[in-house]
């Protein structure tokens, strides 16, 4: 029976259907279900599980399947990228292959493997991933660099002179080499890209979801690494002759339809020079309902971002989300109405309707010096970036006591912090105190992956430990979100983790949000800052007047099955 005739009896198509790829297929001369798939008429897995049944061909699901390294090595790379195929195993003479397409002819492979084939079927994407992770990125394109290289050379360190370099950089596999490590970290969700140089070997590091990973990589890449070195400069417009200081740069490259913005940092190293390649979108879209906000917190940050006037500090080491906060703000106001000028150093990303202004402290244009400049220019809502010294922060005070909206950031642990930080830097507490609005501390937490969510049975000591945070949390604040979450017990609360999957690359995670500690600049408060109070004294006033702390969020993420505890104590530190 033909494959379309199967398809119909067991009603996965329609006659409709079929007849419809039958037309299409007459065009185009692709295999029929390769047709209806593109169409969207049938799924890939249901095309291979009846080829299955009509070929005798098994079907498996390659990613549950383990395979020996050994066996990777029988088959070249460019053969298995070429094929679309991935070796499983060899028993004795005979090596079986997955492949999505039985009816393709693998002749060629039998004669230069010198083995029998024996065909199973798996899907396209699990062999393509199979193929990236056994071989490593860019294999086929290091062995075709190779095979063009001379023999001799093969066995020469990479010390060649500049001009050779940016030679080899403009050659096409090289080029292709880089954009096959761009485009691996982006569909992997990375946002930073580490290529390091050591003394024989060279290093390839993700960072998804705020943690470093290795990547998979061909060994032999190292014989190129200064040509991938030089490929990026050139990209970015960098000094590919200079090697002794660090330099940054910027490129837009695009994927399909999404434009991507690199920021590129090169610096010195013993070994050569090491390179850091930060992914961003070229255009984002921001909305508070998307950060991870409790409704009452969303409620209350809109409050302060609609006032006319004071500053609002969001707090937090790097890395920690502070800038995407400051957009999502700066997007909610942004208007017809408002003049809105940025300084930042970097821009992270471009929005529509603002004056973004980029500071350069080499040339003594500060956040200071551009903070003067920028109100000449009659803004209604000004961000400076970083509040690093005394003249920034006390010309932002005083900026925001004359009528202005001002968003900035400073590097402390936790709101409170926030407070005695400027109060140390120099800022009269009578200032402080009348200008500022709110400081909202936040880290970033993984979220746990839907695909392979399962309940965290061996969890009794971390459900006691959070039980016994909340009932000490809820003596001093008496919020009713926090009231109710102290009437819990350990039956009532159900933890969870991921057992690690294909769609977020064995981790158990895929994404982040955001946890928050938002401490309102209220009377009470405000009076702490002008006896010049400790930061743990403002702090339990805080907390007092409903602030609910990092820690406590975080609680709350993971009795929602949202994170883990292990997520929490990893960005949050011990509340006494």
């Amino acid at each position: 029976m033909k494959l379309g005739e199967m398809l119909v009896e067991k009603r996965l198509v329609t006659a409709e259907q079929l007849k419809e790829a039958l037309k299409e297929q007459r065009k185009s001369g692709e295999f029929i279900g390769t047709v209806l798939v593109k169409m969207k008429f049938l799924q890939e897995k249901q095309l291979l599980e009846v080829l299955s049944e009509q070929l005798k061909i098994a079907y498996i699901k390659l990613k549950d399947t383990n395979i020996e390294p050994s066996v990777v090595e029988k088959v070249p790379a460019k053969f298995s990228w070429h094929y679309k195929i991935m070796p499983i195993k060899l028993t004795g003479n005979k090596l079986t292959i997955a492949t999505a397409d039985p009816l393709q002819s693998l002749n060629d492979l039998k004669l230069f493997l010198n083995y029998e084939i024996e065909p199973v079927l798996a899907s396209e994407s699990e062999i393509t991933e199979s193929v990236r992770t056994y071989y490593g990125i860019g294999a086929e394109t290091v062995e075709g660099i190779i095979a063009k290289t001379p023999k001799d050379a093969k066995k020469t360190e990479v010390t060649e002179k500049v001009e050779d370099i940016a030679k080899t950089a403009e050659d096409a596999s090289v080029i292709k080499l880089v954009n096959q490590i761009i485009l691996e970290a982006y569909q992997k969700r990375a946002t930073d890209i580490h290529i390091e140089p050591y003394r024989d070997k060279m290093g390839l590091r993700y960072r998804i979801d705020g943690i470093l990973y290795e990547a998979s990589f061909p060994a032999e890449m190292r014989q190129f690494f200064s040509a991938i070195i030089s490929r990026i400069k050139i990209m970015s417009r960098l000094n590919i002759v200079e090697r002794r200081l660090p330099q940054d740069g910027r490129a837009i490259v695009q994927v399909g339809k999404e434009k991507l913005d690199l920021r590129i940092s090169v610096i010195p190293t013993r070994h050569g020079e090491g390179i850091v390649i930060r992914i961003l979108p070229a255009k984002m879209l921001f909305s508070l309902e998307k950060l991870g906000l409790e409704a009452e917190d969303l409620k209350m940050i809109d409050s302060f971002i609609r006032k006319s006037h004071g500053i609002i500090f969001v707090t937090g080491p790097t890395g920690s989300g502070k800038s995407t906060t400051l957009y999502t703000c700066l997007s909610a106001v942004k208007s017809a109405a408002n003049k809105i000028i940025t300084l930042e150093d970097p821009i992270e990303y471009e929005l529509e309707g603002l004056s973004q202004i980029q500071v350069m402290p080499e040339i003594g244009f500060t956040f200071a010096a551009g903070l003067r400049s920028v109100l000449r220019h009659d803004p209604d809502i000004i961000m400076v970036g970083e509040v690093r010294d005394l003249e920034t922060a006390e010309l932002a005070v005083r900026v925001a006591l004359t009528g202005h909206l001002i968003f900035s950031t400073v590097h402390t642990n936790d709101a409170a912090g926030g407070v005695t930080r400027l109060l140390n830097i120099g800022i009269e507490p009578f200032l402080l105190a009348s200008s500022v609005e709110a400081f909202i501390a936040q880290r970033l937490v993984r979220v746990i992956c839907s695909k392979c969510k399962v309940e965290d049975t061996d969890s009794q000591e971390l459900k006691k430990q959070i039980i016994s945070d909340i009932a000490q949390f809820a003596k001093l604040n008496k919020r009713k979100d926090v009231q109710k979450m102290a009437l819990l017990k350990e039956e009532d609360i159900h933890l969870y983790k991921g057992k690690g999957c294909q769609e977020c690359n064995s981790t158990g995670y895929r994404d982040r949000t955001a946890i928050y500690e938002i401490l309102a600049a209220n009377r009470p408060v405000r009076n702490l800052i002008l006896s010049k109070a400790s930061a743990d004294e403002i702090r339990e006033e805080a907390i007092k007047q409903g602030m609910r702390t990092l820690r406590m969020a975080g609680w709350k993420k993971v009795i929602e099955g949202i994170t883990t505890a292990s997520e929490v104590f990893r960005v949050t530190q011990t509340e006494e």
